[in-house]
């Protein structure tokens, strides 16, 4: 720093450099290199642990960057003359000037030059064509009323000869830990030496030898889909990232071509090294396969879905994977108009449109070769315009459970939104003003779910398969902690990390893929649920089926810490099961049958009751407690009429048998005499007992 060494330690030890380029063609960058002048390198900056933005001193290096020294305070314009032999900086400043600072020895001094007598407002540097030129001129204005000033300054009267061999020196390109093959050869350079004060002229070459190196490990990076594994050692190896599956065909891999794999590693861009070590030997090459169409997408040129009528419509039809060139398409523009394609997706022909009718149509492609079909569907209005939508949908659920379809666009405010629900093949939406919409599906099979956001003259749609099952087994899933680090919490990430669980799963225990669905939910931390689907080929039963070996194979493949995949960053993730439900949980099922069970032995045991009752109603010990239940009521009752108790007791045994098979068990209220003359109310339990002609003084009985 100004010439002396610095005393820091990191992290306040580091060079930070502005990267911005100037809107003025006629001055320079903050950065500023010239191939005519190697190792020469200045640029506007600070010294510490990170960029400070007003902060803009000049740092200039003549060892490619090795060492730095700080030549100015302030940003300077900087122009080279002679092959970087003459540094020329003016300060970048609204002030006029009228000196500038010049360097001959790669800026280790710097000299000061009055080009003018009358202060400028610097606009500008030029120089002359070509390299080797001396001579520069400064453009500016007096005043900002004036017309430009040039101002030429020629250096070249500072110089009395041109350079000789001897005027020069070798220089070795090198890195900081003082290796000399950089990208793969090693060069050296001629520099003119401090001392020497000489022209280089215009027949000044800077390279001296070049010689082409052995490849070495570090000559490779990582291959496209590849990260490198984060470790102690020099060397480390590279890893597929979880996103990447490196045995899959490349998408434009048709039926009668080769392609060759990847081994993780590929040589540096403009890297020259040859032989040595070679990281990319061994390139396997398979066959194409053929592929079934996968990722079928219709768009609308313009992106807008609402149309009005008798305006053309350009339909737009693209294919990410799989075959092309041996595929149909089935075109059904929702109008009555049909028709059949091929090669659609390989000419890239649009397919134009006019709808005459207002309304709702329905258009899908369907594409379809031996290997498999996709199909793809969009709903156009043609009416008298969002930005994103994603619908998010379980994709695995049970017959008549309760499903959540929800929808989230962005902008969020936007609140006046119409949202068209399709499901399954109804043409028939639903339409709510609300973002969600609850649901069942009251059959198991595959249901597409399709949602439409209409806001004032703009439309976005999203669509999902929801696939429904009589039964299944989820099984509830967790991650290490590095996956929350680099946790986005978008659908598409939480998609593509339960496509590669489900991958790994399947590799593992030998389970196809398509039974197992592993879906990740929203939020921190990260988990996920693994559903375990039944075969394709089980036929339907009435009862549940006790559960197969799949669980106890995945939860042991689980447990042995056999899932892991690497992620960016160096880490790998392990998943295991969950901590807090560690137990699998069945949906669906045959819960009806023990419905109707349950029933049916509820029933069983009301009749059993009733005919009980029935019978020891009938038992003649009923009267006889009756009897002697009465008298004691006469001693704690307080006295009545005597005419109200005869009008009372004159009933027949049989009216009374009557009467007590209408009792029922509830309360009635007892009044006693008390201790001051007061009458008091309770409430007590009655007991359902027949009386006899004998005992007719009470004929309600209770429990104290």
């Amino acid at each position: 720093m100004t010439g002396k060494q610095t005393n820091c330690k990191p992290p306040e030890c580091h060079l930070h450099l502005h990267l911005r380029w100037a809107d003025n063609p006629y001055v320079s960058g903050t950065v500023h290199t010239k191939d005519t002048a190697p190792g020469l390198i200045m640029g506007a900056g600070n010294l510490g642990s990170q960029l400070v933005e007003y902060k803009e001193e000049m740092y200039i290096t003549s060892d490619c960057g090795k060492t730095w020294r700080q030549v100015f305070e302030e940003e300077h314009h900087i122009l080279y003359l002679d092959h970087g032999g003459v540094i020329v900086a003016i300060k970048d400043t609204s002030i006029p000037l009228k000196i500038l600072k010049f360097s001959v020895d790669e800026g280790y001094s710097w000299s000061v030059h009055n080009f003018t007598s009358t202060s400028v407002f610097v606009d500008g540097l030029l120089s002359e064509p070509g390299d080797e030129t001396l001579v520069m001129t400064v453009f500016g204005h007096i005043s900002y009323r004036s017309e430009w000033e040039l101002v030429k300054v020629d250096f070249r009267p500072s110089f009395f000869r041109e350079c000789t061999e001897e005027d020069y020196e070798s220089w070795n390109l090198s890195n900081l830990q003082g290796e000399r093959c950089i990208m793969g050869q090693q060069r050296s350079f001629r520099k003119r030496k401090t001392s020497s004060w000489c022209i280089k002229g215009k027949s000044f070459t800077s390279a001296l030898t070049s010689r082409i190196c052995q490849c070495e490990s570090t000559d490779y990076v990582c291959d496209y889909g590849f990260e490198q594994e984060v470790t102690q050692k020099q060397t480390s190896r590279c890893f597929a990232d979880f996103w990447f599956n490196p045995e899959a065909p490349p998408d434009d891999c048709t039926v009668g071509q080769t392609y060759t794999s990847t081994t993780g590693y590929r040589k540096v861009v403009s890297n020259v090294c040859e032989g040595g070590i070679d990281l990319q030997e061994n390139l396997a090459r398979y066959q194409c396969p053929l592929i079934a169409p996968k990722g079928l997408r219709i768009t609308i040129k313009g992106d807008s879905m609402a149309v009005k009528p008798g305006e053309d419509i350009t339909f737009i039809v693209r294919q990410d994977q799989g075959d092309i060139l041996n595929t149909k398409y089935q075109v059904d523009l929702g109008d009555g108009f049909k028709a059949i394609y091929v090669n659609l997706t390989l000419m890239g022909e649009p397919i134009r449109h006019r709808y005459e009718t207002p309304g709702i149509y329905r258009v899908s492609v369907k594409a379809e070769n031996v290997a498999g079909h996709d199909e793809a569907i969009i709903y156009v209005q043609v009416i008298t315009p969002l930005q994103a939508l994603h619908l998010e949908v379980v994709p695995v659920v049970g017959r008549n459970q309760e499903v959540n379809l929800s929808a989230v666009i962005q902008p969020s405010n936007a609140n006046l939104s119409v949202y068209y629900w399709w499901i399954g093949n109804n043409p028939q939406p639903f339409l709510t003003l609300d973002s969600y919409l609850l649901t069942r599906f009251g059959e198991a099979g595959e249901f597409r779910v399709t949602v439409q956001v209409v806001y004032w003259n703009s439309m976005l749609q999203d669509s999902k398969v929801v696939r429904v099952f009589n039964e299944f087994q989820v099984v509830p899933l967790t991650f290490s902690k590095h996956l929350d680090t680099y946790n986005p919490n978008i659908p598409e990430w939480r998609e593509d990390i339960g496509q590669i669980v489900t991958r790994l799963l399947a590799k593992e225990t030998n389970i196809p893929e398509q039974t197992l669905v592993a879906v990740v939910k929203p939020g921190l931390p990260t988990s996920a649920d693994l559903y375990l689907l039944p075969p394709a080929n089980q036929p339907k039963r009435k009862r549940s089926v006790p559960a197969d070996k799949r669980t106890s194979v995945i939860k042991q493949a689980l447990n042995a810490h056999n899932i892991t995949f690497f992620l960016r960053g160096g880490f790998w993730v392990l998943v295991t099961l969950s901590d807090s439900e560690s137990e699998s949980r069945t949906i669906g099922g045959a819960g009806g049958y023990w419905a109707i069970v349950i029933i049916f032995a509820i029933c069983l045991v009301a009749v059993g009751a009733f005919i009980l009752y029935k019978f020891k109603r009938k038992m003649p010990g009923r009267n006889v407690y009756a009897q002697m239940h009465n008298e004691k009521e006469q001693e704690m009752t307080s006295p009545v009429n005597h005419s109200e108790d005869t009008q009372n007791i004159i009933q027949g045994e049989e009216f009374i048998d009557d009467d007590m098979d209408t009792q029922t068990l509830g309360h009635a209220r007892v009044t006693l005499s008390g201790r001051g003359g007061f009458l008091s109310s309770y409430k007590v339990p009655l007991l359902s007992v027949p009386a006899s002609v004998q005992s007719q003084q009470v004929i309600t009985q209770e429990w104290f």
